[in-house]
């Protein structure tokens, strides 16, 4: 999904720490302090109880405490150590691309490739279809790409630019970009988490992306009818008549087909499987020779050096001023470090993480939800909230596939089950739902990159938050559950 290198091991081989002195209820401890501090900062204190890190800071005391709960039950520092510094490799590529994405936007801005594409997205993107159209195109990139992050950091980032001077919503844009994002991130060959779920379950990609179609399917129709009556009856403050919009964007930078060189030979370098490093790298540098020969008059306004101008969309703000508001707004940037904030969440929801890992609490958590699936479909539940938890506990899709995916298995084989049943559910569950959560890496990133915030989209996302409903539906109502003699006759 994220398009990244995790260990070198390999997620798959990542060790799960047990922990026979450990109870339940010392596990749950530092979930339930953690979570009530998450809640106190974002429904009282509107998110700067300890100011502007205040998520960062409550991340690190919730690892206080778990690391406390597992001095208590005789695991050594050392242990704890090294799984935070086992997590914080896990996220060490992922953060490089944070700061390519940054750069990305920067130079993207600077010459010009971004406002082209809200100048020509205007023009083609009708208003009564735009949500579900999103929903469409961001599925399309994400099917091609295997990854949503890259789909947001592109194509994304111009969906919420054009739905936003046509005057809609930003968290229903991002809703429906996220939604698109993530069904072909789940359905497409080259996403790491679609390879992941079966290697975790032991079936193979083909079958367990086959058999996704059963709930995945019916999950995306139902979001875009959603995105049609909401485009139906949503309140448009920009009106069809964007000729305005259209003049300023065209007053302010010198916009031609010939620009979208730079996101063409990205998409092409990421479907040739290029490192996503080299990929990123890659169109930062196309676009900052493009910004010299296309945008000169935008350089000048910058700073007095084209390079220096290049260098700030890089590294830090860059604002560019047009008479339009709306659009003052969308051409900005923070350039690498804008992801700032979002890399310190992301490495302390991994030091959180590492040392939930390290004291044996996610396992103790995990095993005591496969202890109340007597049935089916308890299974179904308890490898759902399995999912869900470990999303918002240790705050990484990859540990919310891997670790319920080996607690899993054999329960599954002993219900008479196939592998693909607990594949499909991994993903139904743990890749699409890490986008809900703010301190998960992906929320983090998403967030971020669209500039709209998890609380605005969460509503809208309805892909991602269907798609555990659909497939507990599916287990309930024994439909399509493919068993092992099934597989044999």
């Amino acid at each position: 999904m994220q398009n990244n290198t995790l260990n070198p091991k390999g997620p798959e081989n990542e060790n799960i720490v047990e922990n026979k002195e450990l109870s339940i209820w010392e596990a749950l401890i530092p979930v339930v302090l953690l979570m009530v501090m998450l809640a106190y900062n974002i429904f009282y204190a509107d998110g700067e109880w300890l100011g502007e890190y205040s998520n960062q800071f409550i991340l690190l005391f919730g690892g206080f405490f778990a690391a406390i709960v597992g001095l208590f039950n005789k695991v050594n520092l050392k242990t704890m150590g090294q799984e935070i510094l086992e997590n914080l490799k896990s996220v060490f590529v992922p953060i490089m691309i944070m700061f390519l994405v940054g750069a990305l936007a920067g130079t993207w801005l600077i010459s010009g490739i971004i406002p082209a594409m809200v100048y020509y997205g205007l023009q083609a993107l009708s208003p009564e279809i735009f949500l579900p159209a999103s929903v469409i195109i961001s599925a399309i990139i994400s099917i091609a790409t295997g990854s949503s992050w890259t789909t947001s950091a592109t194509v994304g980032i111009a969906l919420v630019g054009i739905g936003t001077a046509l005057g809609i919503p930003t968290g229903m844009i991002a809703g429906a970009v996220l939604s698109g994002a993530y069904f072909g991130d789940k359905m497409s060959p080259l996403s790491d988490t679609t390879n992941l779920a079966p290697a975790m379950a032991g079936t193979d990609l083909f079958t367990h992306i086959r058999y996704m179609t059963i709930t995945t399917v019916p999950t995306i129709i139902i979001t875009l009818i959603v995105f049609i009556v909401l485009n139906l009856n949503i309140d448009m403050t920009g009106s069809t008549d964007v000729s305005g919009l259209l003049r300023t964007i065209s007053n302010t930078f010198n916009i031609t087909p010939y620009i979208f060189i730079v996101p063409a030979a990205v998409i092409v370098l990421i479907l040739l499987k290029t490192k996503p490093l080299i990929a990123l790298g890659t169109g930062v540098a196309l676009a900052g020779g493009f910004a010299i020969f296309f945008q000169s008059g935008i350089l000048e306004s910058l700073s007095d050096s084209n390079v220096t101008a290049i260098f700030n969309a890089i590294f830090s703000d860059t604002a560019i001023v047009t008479d339009n508001e709306k659009l003052n707004e969308l051409f900005s940037s923070g350039g690498m470090e804008g992801m700032l904030w979002t890399i310190y969440l992301i490495c302390c929801a991994m030091v959180f993480g590492g040392i939930m890992d390290g004291i044996g609490a996610l396992a103790k958590i995990t095993k005591a939800l496969l202890s109340v699936a007597s049935s089916v479909f308890g299974l179904f539940a308890s490898t759902v909230f399995s999912c869900l938890g470990l999303n918002a506990i240790a705050s990484d899709q990859y540990l919310a596939l891997v670790i319920p995916g080996k607690m899993f298995k054999k329960a599954y084989e002993d219900k008479g089950l196939a592998p693909e049943n607990l594949s499909r559910t991994l993903e139904d569950s743990g890749t699409v739902t890490s986008v809900l959560i703010p301190w998960n890496t992906c929320g983090a990133y998403q967030s971020s990159v669209l500039g709209v915030g998890v609380g605005e989209y969460f509503i809208y996302a309805i892909f991602n938050w269907l798609s555990p409903f659909t497939t507990l539906l599916f287990a309930a109502l024994n439909i399509k559950i493919k068993r092992l003699v099934d597989k044999k006759s």
